[in-house]
């Protein structure tokens, strides 16, 4: 693997990616914006998230399941769903940097990573979220920076949806950033960064932006080390 530049891991949520149809609007602006880092030095590794495509295989399989006795489907059944659809949201975004990307997609974050300035990456297996790949690739990489790109602008005291005094978070540090989330993963959690992950990623020292992925003025503010809009967490 290439030394010298400092890596940055970016979690391109799959609601970005995919969040009804595949968005190639944005896409075609996020591989632009890369491509501009790329050309400047800087090294990326990209995992994808699953998003609607990955919750409607996981309804059909409950679904129709329900319908046929004796047939259960299990909770690994369905996070292989997941991770499947991640992969192949993955294999979209190896494509579009076909040129300068890994030409393999990296499922197993805890691996040596291959020498290029750009990887991506993929779910790896049951039990965990790319959040957690996530933090672990950047711990594999020695990377300080995680760019987490989601459907959210900022992280807010309480779910703005159900509490309307919650109130948006610029910054954070790991201690108090941990006291909104629960102390475990479940794959039906709406929150902005897995528990799990998040206790790894402060044992690590990580830095976490998040930031809305559609924002790519802001992803490009935060890559620049320019004020950005989001929240910021770290020690």
């Amino acid at each position: 693997m290439s030394m010298g530049t400092e890596w940055t891991v970016i979690s391109l949520g799959g609601s970005i990616i995919v969040p009804d149809e595949i968005d190639t609007t944005f896409l075609i602006g996020f591989a632009e914006l890369i491509r501009r880092h790329v050309a400047e030095g800087k090294k990326f590794i990209i995992i994808a998230g699953g998003g609607k495509t990955v919750r409607r295989y996981q309804a059909a399989a409950r679904d129709v399941t329900s319908h046929t006795p004796g047939c259960v489907v299990s909770s690994e059944d369905l996070d292989w769903l997941g991770i499947h659809g991640t992969r192949l949201n993955g294999h979209l975004i190896r494509t579009i940097f076909c040129d300068i990307a890994h030409p393999a997609l990296v499922k197993d974050p805890t691996l040596p990573l291959p020498d290029a300035m750009l990887i991506v990456a993929a779910g790896w297996k049951p039990g965990w979220s790319t959040d957690y790949d996530a933090v672990l690739l950047a711990k594999n990489a020695g990377a300080k920076k995680l760019v987490n790109l989601s459907n959210i602008e900022y992280v807010y005291t309480a779910d703005p949806k159900k509490d309307p005094s919650a109130t948006k978070i610029e910054k954070i540090n790991w201690p108090e950033f941990r006291k909104l989330l629960p102390e475990k993963w479940d794959p039906g959690l709406s929150v902005p960064f897995d528990p799990v992950a998040a206790k790894e990623a402060e044992g690590a020292s990580l830095e976490v932006a998040v930031i809305r992925g559609t924002s790519l003025p802001d992803l490009d503010n935060y890559l620049s080390d320019k004020p950005f809009k989001g929240t910021l967490i770290s020690d």
